[in-house]
């Protein structure tokens, strides 16, 4: 049986053949998160550097995909002060939200990644807590640096203005969810 050739992947020829993408998963249903980081796993696998950052989980808590993303190398920062759809402390979460897009924008701006996923992100602007124009002004400033830069950004209500920017939107739509007959979150499926 002849040997298999191994073709010597390198990250440059990669970013010569690819044109980065913008993908956007929205919509009441579950699984925008877990889809991001099915992404994140593949791109991992293919060699790629990944980084997903986010907004809303609490940075005190330690998810699954913290455990299982470590042990690909990828980089996960958790960012938030916990979920805040009745928020107590609007100007915190505003601030929280500003401190998480500038780590958002020094990983654009760094080059250092294939794949930056921000978890998230759709909440914020669809809550005013920063503005959409300022955020795809960054986008698009990322892609002409790096036209293969992949990212992804999830959450419900996506804007206008980013489904327009967008080359790939994934809508989940809820059908039935175990919440609804009093099943709460379970250990390996929400978190």
């Amino acid at each position: 049986m002849p040997k298999e050739k191994k073709y010597k992947w390198r990250r440059e020829d990669y970013q010569e053949q690819t044109r980065g993408l913008l993908i956007v998963h929205t919509g009441n249903g579950k699984g925008k998160t877990t889809c991001a980081l099915g992404l994140m796993m593949r791109a991992a696998g293919q060699g790629l550097r990944c980084c997903m950052i986010q907004f809303m989980k609490s940075r005190n808590d330690r998810y699954g995909e913290h455990v299982s993303a470590e042990k690909l190398g990828i980089e996960v920062h958790t960012m938030g002060d916990g979920f805040t759809w009745d928020t107590k402390n609007p100007e915190q979460d505003r601030q929280t939200a500003r401190n998480t897009w500038n780590l958002c924008t020094e990983k654009l701006r760094s080059g250092d990644y294939d794949l930056l996923v921000f978890d998230e992100l759709v909440y914020v602007l669809s809550y005013d807590m920063l503005p959409v124009a300022e955020v795809l002004e960054e986008i698009r400033a990322a892609r002409d640096r790096q036209p293969s830069l992949h990212l992804v950004v999830t959450g419900r209500d996506a804007p206008k203005e980013l489904i327009e920017a967008a080359d790939l939107i994934t809508e989940m739509t809820e059908v039935k969810h175990p919440f609804q007959a009093g099943i709460r979150a379970q250990r390996g499926i929400e978190f």
